[in-house]
């Protein structure tokens, strides 16, 4: 533990006055601190454990700054206190951002195989979407031997609430991200639109109880998809796949068909980037 008195006392402020963590200055200020922190995780990520008088002296700054700098990347978890030694060291918050990450990074290569599988068995499109500023963004694509046309839908950007994929990123989605995207009017689409908080709510509800999202002429008139959750190592929601083609071949009625090869087909994605499910659940 922290034994400089000094220290101990400044502890004791910044811990019972949360407000006080935040670094007065302007915005060179505020910069300065974010490349120390930087340099605070580098030094640590480099030396395995360090205390606060070490890692102000290699940082060249005061060990009130240095204490700072560990006390709001202790609040993160993304260093944490070697018990009773007052040393610290790179915490879990580290592993659960490098997770995100990689499972991001992989996501295009291991999804292709099971896009092309899926278009295959299917006849329709496949597309795999992440969660990106407020919409789904479809970042591969795989076309199906049914389809009309060779719409490029990679780099699209789809509204939330009217996308299979942005419906299952908005059900597994916090209660905070879910807030931001109803803070602002649904826009309509077609007459299908889903454009009310309630209904919403409702429809994501759904999603989560069978495991996947349906739209039906919702985005566009004729454009029916369905989609399921991908789930990075960490078991979170990092992205959806689905199915999409016109409401002629890809009826309501099929929903259930098409959902019963969809959702193999995302849990597959989802071990390729490292999640695996207890044995008795499914992806729900």
């Amino acid at each position: 533990m922290v034994s400089d008195p000094e220290l101990c006392a400044y502890s004791c402020v910044m811990r019972h006055n949360p407000a006080r963590q935040t670094e007065s200055g302007g915005p060179a200020s505020q910069i300065q601190s974010v490349d120390r922190a930087l340099g605070l995780l580098e030094l640590l990520a480099h030396l395995g454990e360090a205390g606060v008088t070490e890692l102000a002296k290699e940082l060249n700054v005061h060990k009130s700054t240095a204490f700072r700098l560990v006390v709001a990347l202790e609040n993160r978890q993304l260093v944490e206190q070697v018990t009773e030694r007052g040393k610290y060291r790179l915490g879990f918050g580290i592993v659960r951002l490098a997770g995100a990450v990689a499972a991001h990074l992989d996501l295009p290569r291991e999804s292709r195989p099971v896009c092309e599988r899926l278009a295959a068995e299917v006849g329709e499109t496949v597309n795999v979407a992440v969660l990106d500023a407020g919409a789904a963004i479809n970042i591969i694509q795989a076309h199906g031997s049914a389809a009309v046309t060779a719409r490029n839908w990679v780099g699209a950007r789809t509204a939330l609430h009217a996308s299979s994929s942005g419906k299952v990123l908005l059900a597994w989605a916090s209660e905070e991200e879910l807030a931001a995207v109803l803070a602002n009017k649904l826009q309509r689409y077609t007459k299908h639109t889903i454009t009310s908080e309630a209904a919403l709510r409702a429809e994501l509800k759904r999603a989560r109880a069978r495991g996947w999202a349906s739209t039906s002429e919702e985005l566009e008139t004729g454009l029916n998809s369905l989609a399921a959750p991908i789930r990075g190592g960490g078991g979170y929601v990092v992205a959806a796949v689905s199915i999409a083609g016109p409401s002629y071949r890809l009826t309501v009625d099929s929903f259930n068909t098409v959902a019963g090869k969809l959702v193999p087909g995302a849990q597959q994605i989802s071990s390729r980037i490292g999640y695996f499910a207890p044995a008795e659940s499914q992806l729900t």
